[in-house]
């Protein structure tokens, strides 16, 4: 089956845009139509696709028009719950912005309700796809580095942009940092240590990012900084350093897994340091030798979104799976269990304390 794949957006934000100009370079893929309650970004997303795609401001007028094969929700995370809600009716693909829901108890909720649902559900945690971490990722499964004892994760990055009605502002609306966030890096974490999480203990703050802002008389409460240590069941621990200060830094994202026999590191660089290739180094303990490869990315992917051309490998691998009737690469299981590990950090910073995962009866 190789028909083109026609996409609705729900949500034309700043990953609603990603999206469509990622879809715009995939040849058997389309935007058909566009659903966003907010005028403005309608307006965007317009010059952004073709003259025949339909605008709604109503999502149940474009579920009743039914002229999509897959819908992308990509609005504000505290309305996801209430969206698929109505969405499951549809009977459609699905690819679900992280995070899945702000709540672990809203995953599990959607999780169950979505137990008979026969397209498939996709949750989109597009780090996985960035060309540097999926040759990490390859290296460690092969078993390069012997076997994986330490994942540590660092991303240093720019604050928080700005969104519509500035709903990222408080942890409420986004499930807390350590969930929005950080529910990539949890969700690596688990797909290269293949393990489950035990425990969690986390030390963060805001100190630096929205201390001058002011909403209706409120000050923003997201975290801008953490350490994060969790460990998991096959006795791996892993780590995540976050600073949402740093928008000046080289490289945004830097990944290093040390097994038994070596160790292998990636290095992504931010979409402001205009690089169009990332690198990854492979040190092994037997030989003194440090091997160094480029993983370049084609620019017109690049150009496509802030994400080192991930956005646009998620789309591929979400079309196959739909063409060939495969099973969800990334699985509501694995949305589920980032915002859970996310929860756990914020709970441990607000607490003071170790979290353990079986608290949230997984």
């Amino acid at each position: 089956m190789t028909n083109t794949i026609k996409y609705g957006i729900i949500g034309t934000g700043v990953m609603g845009q990603e999206h469509i100009q990622n879809i715009n370079i995939i040849a058997n893929a389309e935007v058909v139509a566009i659903c966003d309650t907010n005028e403005n970004s309608r307006n965007q997303a317009k010059s952004l696709v073709k003259d025949s795609t339909k605008f709604y401001n109503d999502l149940n007028e474009l579920i009743s028009n039914n002229i999509a094969d897959a819908y992308i929700i990509a609005t504000p995370n505290f309305t996801h719950f209430n969206i698929l809600e109505r969405i499951l009716k549809t009977n459609k693909h699905l690819l679900i912005e992280k995070p899945l829901c702000t709540t672990t108890d809203d995953c599990k909720k959607f999780d169950f309700m979505s137990q008979n649902y026969s397209k498939i559900i996709w949750t989109g945690m597009e780090y996985r796809y960035m060309p540097p971490v999926q040759q990490l990722i390859k290296e460690v499964h092969n078993s390069i580095i012997g076997k994986i004892k330490m994942l540590s994760i660092r991303e240093h990055r720019f604050p928080f942009l700005h969104k519509v009605n500035d709903w990222n502002r408080f942890a409420v609306n986004t499930g807390g940092t350590l969930v929005e966030k950080c529910c990539h890096f949890f969700d690596l974490m688990r797909l290269v240590i293949q393990s489950e999480p035990t425990k969690v203990y986390a030390s963060g703050n805001q100190d630096v990012n929205h201390l001058e802002e002011r909403y209706d008389g409120k000050t923003p409460d997201i975290i801008d900084n953490a350490f994060v240590i969790v460990d998991f069941e096959n006795g791996v621990r892993g780590m995540l350093d976050l600073c949402m200060f740093a928008e000046n830094s080289e490289y945004q994202e830097e990944i290093v897994a040390v097994g038994d026999k070596g160790k292998i590191e990636t290095f992504v660089p931010s979409s402001a340091s205009g690089k169009d290739s990332s690198e990854v180094k492979i040190s092994l303990r037997e030989n003194n030798i440090t091997q160094s490869s480029k993983v370049k990315v084609d620019k017109e992917i690049l150009a496509a979104g802030h994400h080192h051309g991930s956005t646009y490998f998620e789309h591929l691998a979400f079309i196959d799976a739909i063409q060939k009737n495969k099973k969800p690469e990334v699985s509501l299981k694995d949305g589920l269990m980032s915002v859970a590990i996310g929860e756990a950090a914020e709970n441990s910073i607000k607490e003071n304390r170790v979290v353990f995962m079986k608290e949230f009866k997984l």
